[in-house]
């Protein structure tokens, strides 16, 4: 996973082996694999949130990303109200898949995101309501 995060995301800090140990050892983290990706999320009192989605480059524009994301909500939506995520203002690919299965923007974090270049990008919060149960 480390090496598929720092390879999907060269202009911020790839999670180390360590830091996705952890949390996978935490309740209500759950991950989700394809071939060259994976979504790692946390549901807990009725939300959900994403908490990281890669796929590696060689990977990308395959539909990979757009299975894992309908994967969670499907798997999730028996148990959560509300589906929720942060995306760099900056990554339009990202926003245009998360627009497209439907979440809309619910609110902005500015500077949230630290380059490794040393410039700070705000987050879009985004949201998907679910039909729960």
């Amino acid at each position: 996973m480390a090496q598929i995060h720092s390879a999907a995301f060269t202009r911020d800090r790839g999670w180390s082996s360590e830091e996705f140990a952890e949390l996978l050892a935490q309740s209500y983290v759950q991950i989700f694999v394809a071939e060259g990706g994976f979504a790692l999320t946390r549901t807990l009192a009725g939300e959900s949130e994403l908490l990281t989605l890669a796929v590696a480059p060689e990977h990308q524009r395959r539909g990979i990303a757009r299975g894992l994301l309908e994967h969670w909500i499907s798997a999730v939506e028996p148990v959560a109200e509300t589906a929720y995520l942060e995306v760099a203002a900056d990554n339009a690919a990202a926003i245009t898949l998360y627009d497209r299965v439907k979440f809309s923007r619910s609110g902005l974090r500015k500077a949230y995101y630290h380059r490794t270049n040393g410039s700070a990008v705000d987050a879009l919060l985004m949201s998907r309501a679910l039909t729960r149960g």
